[in-house]
């Protein structure tokens, strides 16, 4: 009986490939702090990228039709005073962004359907609870409105962003800074790594450790665990000696790794991204110039080698769009958006397929726009796996869907919210007139409104044209 040599796999001929020059981002200042966050989200709309700014922290949103050269006065999402470290797009509206940043708060902020054509400085909310920066940002993956953040202050906050405030503080779990923290695919469960070398499963609503290993990775150097769609945990550190690891873990007896791989002695950190629907771990590592990807499967060695994609220039940080915005035309089953020194640079991952047909073994059900809970049900202890959507004819189908989104969200009805409450409707009117003035009061506060962002706009404007001016001066007296 002959042994099989090559494990059979959809995936094993996956390969990479950069985008010609033209459908890159150009001259963009990417930001040069130092975290290791991975500096860019993509969603099925825009590419949101953090960048070098004088006097505070600020992050580009740029639609993802807008290729070519980055006009350096382009405008800017810049509200927060301090460099922001991470950001990261809500999975249940396509036009909101959550960004966090060392001025210690984290900002959620609406963008305009058709992108920024002035600055964007006034966020929808600010939750204040950290009393260090802010360096992890992570929607809950089914409830809306749900938000975590993580900071240097050791401590994770859960927010309900609908109204602004901090649910659940957990801020005895950790005794040192935390380096990543992940949702369980139906968001009743986070796995963290720490710099104490600990990966924790922890049930935030309970308040409670369920599972932890000590020296999940024996190294110094940072440490990523991610959750995977069957509840084991991923995770990617360094052994004593240095060597960059993967390791594979389940979460219900963490005492010995599934398994254990040891990679090569670069000293970047590597960045998992995973996809939940083929069961394909890419491994990104901060100033490498390549992207490993692995097969998670049941047979052993359970983490499978299937390829490399490498380039010349190394990687200051990357994106990674949602399945929902790949082309299943070409049998797309992964884009990233490879952040160099100057530019954004957009790597396709291909299935090699003769045939033109929609590839369902390619692309099972994938996690829709809507959400599956309210953000108050979650708080309430329910829980619920995403709601999938078929990707059979491409991402146009869940347009619409995105735009229903978009109008029931909390963020979107908190100004009308408060326009509603606020004409009070006396004891004898008839019912008629009380929607006709109420009508009224509503009008008349979007006319002030729209009158008030306009002249925001114009102070804007002028401060910029004063400080250009300024400098003009300044040099001409030098």
């Amino acid at each position: 009986m002959m042994r099989r040599v090559v494990r059979q796999s959809k995936f094993r001929h996956v390969f990479g490939q950069a985008v010609r020059n033209d459908q890159c981002y150009d001259d963009i200042r990417v930001s040069r702090v130092t975290w290791d966050s991975s500096f860019c989200a993509v969603n099925p709309k825009f590419v949101a990228i953090i960048i070098e700014a004088s006097g505070g922290g600020a992050f580009l949103v740029l639609p993802l039709q807008k290729t070519g050269r980055i006009d350096k006065v382009y405008p800017t999402v810049c509200g927060h005073t301090g460099p922001v470290l991470d950001i990261d797009w809500c999975p249940h509206n396509d036009l909101v962004i959550a960004s966090g940043s060392e001025d210690c708060t984290v900002m959620v902020w609406q963008i305009p359907e058709n992108g920024l054509d002035s600055p964007l400085s006034e966020p929808v909310v600010v939750l204040e609870g950290h009393s260090k920066r802010v360096g992890i940002v992570s929607w809950h993956p089914t409830a809306r409105n749900v938000l975590l953040s993580a900071g240097c202050d050791n401590q994770i906050v859960i927010w309900n962003v609908g109204t602004g405030q901090a649910m659940i503080s957990l801020d005895d779990m950790h005794p040192d800074v935390i380096f990543s923290v992940s949702w369980s695919r139906n968001g009743s469960l986070l796995c963290t790594a720490c710099k104490d070398k600990k990966v924790r499963v922890i049930d935030p609503r309970k308040k409670k450790i369920v599972a932890e290993k000590d020296k999940a990775h024996e190294g110094a150097r940072p440490m990523r665990a991610i959750f995977l769609a069957d509840g084991n945990i991923f995770t990617t550190g360094f052994s004593r000696m240095s060597e960059r690891q993967l390791a594979l873990w389940k979460s219900d007896n963490m005492d010995e790794p599934v398994c254990v791989q040891e990679m090569d002695t670069s000293n970047g950190v590597l960045l998992p991204f995973y996809d939940p629907d083929t069961s394909v771990v890419y491994l990104c590592g901060k100033g490498d110039s390549s992207i490993r990807y692995f097969e998670i499967t049941d047979e052993a060695p359970f983490v499978h080698y299937l390829n490399t994609f490498s380039t010349k220039e190394p990687q200051r940080g990357m994106g990674y769009m949602p399945k929902r915005g790949l082309d299943v035309n070409k049998c797309e089953i992964a884009r990233f958006y490879k952040l160099h020194e100057r530019k954004c640079e957009p790597i396709i991952m291909t299935v090699p397929r003769k045939s033109d047909l929609f590839q369902d073994d390619l692309y099972p059900d994938t996690a829709g726009p809507d959400p599956a809970l309210e953000a108050e049900e979650w708080f309430a202890g329910k829980n619920g796996g995403p709601i999938l959507i078929s990707l059979k004819d491409g991402y146009v189908s869940t347009k619409n869907r995105d735009l229903k989104v978009v109008k029931t969200n909390v963020l979107e009805g908190k100004p009308a919210t408060k326009a509603e409450s606020a004409p009070t409707v006396p004891k004898h009117a008839s019912p008629q007139s009380s929607v006709v003035g109420t009508k009224k009061m509503e009008d008349k506060l979007e006319e002030v409104l729209r009158e008030f962002k306009s002249l925001r706009d114009r102070v804007i404007l002028q401060d910029r044209r004063i400080a250009r001016l300024e400098e003009q001066v300044a040099k001409v007296a030098l």
